[in-house]
């Protein structure tokens, strides 16, 4: 069975695109004739719009959990056949931020790897190795560990002072000790750009790094991926979210999205350069 990195890998190399396009579809956020026209499934219809038309030109997708969970029973469903919509070579990460005691987070692990059968998941380590174990007992997914989140607040906790270093650092030092099945990555903000590239020199050149915060957070983007990238200029997924699903609140908004997503993509591959 092929993992996820190399699912990763040949989807980046095949669209040229270390691209991550985030399906945080809002509900109150769509085009208004689509919630006109579908109500609460208008979110499955844009999503559909949106994965049709920037397929080629992404390395993975990467659907919040909380955008579909906000929307009850109903917005579960959707997110389900949101996955099937999006072709079995392109990864997908459940962007779902999971974190709690072993027994717990094997069964978060089982509802997001087997039912909803996404690639990879995000994780909050905070709670040691036995929450985030039952997620890489599964060697051909990947999961994320959280260590310098995009958000303002991120510095109030990550980072604090722990033996002569922040609390980031110490995170991503355990990430590379537990990547023993080499299925862990890292999720650092690309609002903070100093901080990508020294996790990028504690965890080498093979692990992934999924950089939020990119558009509607302010992250620059060329500092990003020059911080990111490993010597290959490759692993770090540049994900995107607002600035590229609504690039137009009307009917065009499909076409505005591809033209967002490849204008994107092609700056990507600049800095990488």
């Amino acid at each position: 069975m092929t993992s996820f990195l190399d699912k990763l890998c040949d989807t980046a190399r095949r669209n040229n695109s270390w691209l991550c396009i985030g399906l945080d579809s809002e509900l109150s956020k769509l085009p208004s004739f689509l919630r006109e026209r579908h109500g609460p499934h208008a979110v499955l219809e844009f999503n559909r719009a949106i994965i049709a038309a920037t397929a080629d030109l992404v390395c993975a997708y990467k659907p919040n959990l909380a955008f579909y969970e906000m929307l009850g029973p109903l917005g579960l469903e959707i997110l389900y056949k949101t996955r099937e919509l999006i072709p079995n070579e392109i990864p997908v990460i459940g962007d779902a931020k999971r974190g709690d005691i072993e027994n717990t987070a094997r069964a978060y692990a089982k509802a997001l790897f087997e039912h909803y059968r996404f690639d990879a998941v995000t994780v909050n380590p905070l709670l040691g190795f036995d929450s985030v174990a039952p997620f890489l007992e599964y060697p051909n997914k990947g999961t994320f560990l959280l260590v310098r989140t995009s958000n303002p607040g991120a510095k109030d906790v990550q980072e604090l002072d722990c033996g002569g270093k922040p609390l980031y650092q110490c995170l991503a030092e355990k990430a590379r000790a537990w990547n023993t099945k080499k299925n862990i990555g890292i999720v650092v903000g690309a609002t903070a750009p100093s901080e990508l590239a020294i996790v990028r020199r504690i965890v080498g050149d093979e692990m992934p790094l999924l950089v939020p915060g990119i558009g509607a957070q302010g992250g620059d983007l060329e500092k990003a991926v020059r911080n990111s990238v490993n010597s290959r200029g490759e692993l770090a997924i540049i994900n995107v979210s607002r600035s590229v699903l609504f690039a137009s609140p009307g009917e065009d908004f499909a076409h505005a999205a591809r033209n967002a997503a490849q204008a994107l993509r092609d700056a990507i591959n600049r800095a990488r350069a």
